[in-house]
This record gives structure tokens, sequence and C-alpha cells, in this order.
């Protein structure tokens, strides 16, 4: 094995990585590596060539790829390095990364490790969508690379899948690319952006939404020609022409390292459980961004970095333990998921000082509470819950944990109005 070249790994060059390796620099950790598989580090920011970056960590609001290009030459300024096109091929059960790159492998031993490797929309194929299987079907990450990155024109007619706060970036990036959107289609009984976004879209773009409509089929060859929607609520099917289907959201954590590196999951959000300090069942390994929570905006990510620099720089100087174990957070249908998912028997207070919560339904003035053992550890009324955006929990309860005590439960409370 060859020395250890790097004190702390980060595995994911964009915004939570990034954010994580400057902030470990300022900390004093000496010698910090990025690993970023594409070809230039970044992350989504890059191919998101709208403004709206920056509000929550940078305190300024710019576009993606300026956001993208701020953190690569901050990271790189703060002495960190930055190694792109490398990733993680192995990882040993005494903590031995095999890191793949342009000059071939190696084996690091680094003392803590950082996962960031955020998230992705699942494809056509992971919905089950029937049909066959033409040309012209993608995700809004793979849309907004066509486009901004290689400056291809999409043209015709396209439809969106989904109506979250991404769907609505894929219908401006589907504008500059020349194409006209003939309708968003969600199974939802509403979108799930910002209030104002969507007359915001319907007036520019003219765009309809169709809501409670499912798509159960893609025709045509060699390109789409037309898709089979179905309304969930009547039943009735009805086609529509067009030559590019867009499927937005429905995010997945990128958790295939997490997975090798044999973590504990969080059945909510799909990625390696952490306590409030980021940190995961395995010693020395820590995890932010959208690994965690897919997906928020790029700036909650970054501070989510930011906050697993600084655990992990209490744990490299032994100021701060490694817990022995962490009191899962379990969540109550229909609460979907709420981030950390975890809580050690010393809580540190959360990122940005909140827990994150999701719900699979939309309800407005819910009375939530969270439980342990009978006993009633918060209770409090949160304005609005929805697929799609988090709402924040305060994190005064996490300090009455029993660490000796059962799973905690975050659940509707009696009454609670949808």
């Amino acid at each position: 094995m060859t020395p250890p070249d790097a004190e702390v790994v980060i595995v994911g060059g964009g915004p939570a990585g990034l954010a994580c390796a400057i902030e470990l620099r300022r900390l004093g950790v000496g010698n910090v590596l990025v690993l970023e598989r594409e070809a230039q580090a970044g992350g989504i920011p890059r191919h998101c060539n709208h403004e709206g970056f920056g509000a929550r960590d940078l305190r300024r609001i710019m576009s993606g790829p300026r956001y993208a290009r701020r953190y690569v030459e901050r990271a790189r300024r703060s002495g960190a390095r930055v190694e792109v096109e490398s990733m993680v091929t192995a990882w040993s059960s005494s903590g031995e990364l095999e890191v793949t790159g342009p000059t071939g492998r190696r084996l690091l031993a680094p003392a803590a490790v950082v996962l960031a490797t955020g998230c992705r929309e699942r494809p056509r194929a992971a919905r089950l969508v029937a049909g066959s299987r033409p040309a012209g079907v993608m995700t809004t990450g793979m849309l907004q690379q066509l486009v901004e990155l290689r400056g291809e024109r999409i043209g015709g007619r396209a439809l969106i899948v989904g109506a979250e706060h991404v769907s609505f970036s894929a219908l401006r990036t589907l504008a500059r690319a020349r194409a006209r959107v003939v309708a968003m289609v969600t199974e939802l009984p509403r979108h799930q952006s910002l209030a104002l976004v969507r007359p915001a879209a319907a007036l520019r773009y003219r765009t309809p939404l169709w809501t409670r409509t499912a798509v159960s089929a893609i025709r045509g060859y060699p390109r789409v020609e037309e898709v089979e929607l179905q309304n969930l609520d009547s039943g009735r099917v009805r086609m529509v022409s067009c030559q590019t289907v867009v499927f937005t959201a429905d995010w997945i954590p990128d958790h295939e390292l997490a997975v090798l590196g044999g973590m504990t999951f969080d059945p909510g959000t799909r990625g390696p459980r952490v306590d409030t300090g980021l940190r995961t069942s395995r010693a020395g390994v820590f995890a932010a961004g959208n690994l965690i929570h897919a997906a928020e905006p790029a700036d909650v990510a970054a501070v989510s970095g930011r906050h697993a620099a600084q655990s992990a720089a209490r744990w490299l100087s032994e100021q701060s333990p490694w817990p022995a174990a962490a009191i899962p957070i379990v969540c109550r249908p229909p609460l979907g998921w709420v981030s950390p998912g975890a809580v050690s028997a010393e809580p540190s207070a959360p990122p940005r000082e909140r827990f994150l919560l999701r719900s699979s339904l939309f309800l407005r003035r819910a009375e939530i509470e969270i439980r342990q053992d009978r006993r009633t550890l918060w209770r409090g009324t949160v304005a609005r819950l929805g697929p799609g955006r988090s709402r924040a929990v305060p994190p005064d309860w996490a300090a009455s944990v029993d660490a000796a005590g059962g799973a905690n439960e975050i659940a509707l409370a009696a009454g609670a109005r949808g």
C-alpha cells in the first residue's frame, strides 16, 4: 500500500464537497483531497444556466455556472487539492480507498472520509414506463448537459414529467433549446415548487400543468412520437404528440459508495443515516449534501458540507469521540423522511440548526409530534408540508433523547389536517 497522501478525502466535487474542503482548510486541516468523477468539478450547477444560486451560503445570487466556478476557485485557493476524472472503485474493511483516475489506480488511507456524492433523478427505466425505447427520452440532468454544456438544440414538441422546482428549470432549458413544451404532468394534485413559480411559468411559457396525470406509455421510432397519459381520477386515457420527454425530480441519492462502505441506511431518505454531526455508522466517515437529503437546493447542500467539515475537524483533533451508537428517528406515514435521521448521545446542532422534514401528502398547519418510549419530546405546528419541499423542525428536543432508549418517532399528532 502506498502511504496516505491525504488527511481527509472528500468524494464528490459538487457544492457540498467543495464547501467541505474549504471549511476544513480554514479550520487548519493540512491535507485535503477532493475526488470528482467528471471532467470538471462544480456539480450540477455547472449546467443550470439560470439565477438563484448562493443565497444561503455566499449571501449573493448568481447563475449556476458562476456559482460552480466560484466554489472550484475558492477550494483551490484554500489549498485543497481537487482531482477530476477520479473515482473510488473499492473500499476495504480497514479503510483503504482504491482510487482510479487518469494516472491509473492507487490506494489511500485517509484519517477521515466525507461522502458528498449527491443524488440523481430516476430515469424512465426505473419508473417502469411501458412502450418502445425511442430516442428523445431523458432526465433534466441529461437535458441540461446537452443544451448548456454541448450547445445542442432540441426543437420540436416536448413533455415534462414532474412538477417540482427542477421541473420548471427544465421548462426554461427547453425554451432555450427552441422546444415547445406542450404540457407538464404530475401524478400529484398540485405542483411542488414555490407559490409564484407556477403562475409565472404559465404567463411566460403558456405551458399547461396537468395534475393527477401519469405517463402510462411512450411510443415511437427512432424518436419519440407520442405519449400515452392517464388521468388517475377518471381513468381517461389520451395521446399527446411530442418528440421529447423529460423526466424530472423523483430523486435518489448516489449511494453506491456508501453501500460499498457498509453503512447503515435511512429507509426514508435512502441515503446513509447520519446524526446531527453528519456522522455515519462507520467511524471516521461523514456524509453531506444531497446524498443525505435528496434533493435540496445547492446552497443547502453546501452548508451541509461546511457542517460536516466542522464535525470532521473536531473528530480529527480528538475533541469529539465517535459515538458508540445513534438513536434513529423513524417517520410515520404520511411523513416521508427527516434529516438528519439520528441523534447521538451527545447531540450537536444539525446543519442550519434545523431538522428537514418531508411529507408524501400536502398538509396545512400539521401538528407534528416527536416521541421516544411514550415520552413526548416535542410537539408543534408546521405551516405547510408536502412532497418535493422540506420544512424545518427545531432541534431543541434532541437534547432530551435518552441514549439508552428506543427509536425516536416523528408522526402527525391527532387532529392534523390535510
